[in-house]
């Protein structure tokens, strides 16, 4: 039972990981986009709407991801040293925190182009 709800939690990884790499894709090709001297702006939109769809998604789920691994740290009964999964857990909310921070940044420097080009 357990390896099962490992398992899914491995998948929903698997799944921010895929949401990423939409988010890397689109923010591509809003870029390229705003680099042209005629841009369009219905294929802006749509990049944008879906940058930003995949953008809460992927901050949903990790938010989820650290509030499980976050229970689980501390609810653990005791089975000796356990620095090693703490520090190893703050350190995954450490890098989920900053991919967090980054995503959101990309977001805002899309939309001030975006604005940019609207002006």
């Amino acid at each position: 039972m357990a390896t099962l709800h490992h398992e899914g939690r491995l998948r929903a990884l698997e799944e921010v990981e895929k949401e990423i790499a939409m988010i890397l894709q689109c923010a591509g090709n809003i870029v390229l986009e705003l680099s042209k001297d005629k841009h369009n702006a219905s294929l802006l939109d749509r990049q944008l709407l879906q940058f930003q769809s995949s953008v809460n998604r992927v901050e949903s789920e990790l938010s989820a991801q650290i509030r499980y691994l976050t229970q689980v740290a501390t609810g653990q009964p005791h089975e000796g040293s356990t620095y090693s999964a703490r520090k190893d857990c703050q350190m995954a909310l450490n890098r989920a925190e900053y991919a967090k921070v980054k995503l959101g940044e990309l977001g805002r420097t899309c939309e001030v182009m975006l604005e940019q080009q609207q002006s």
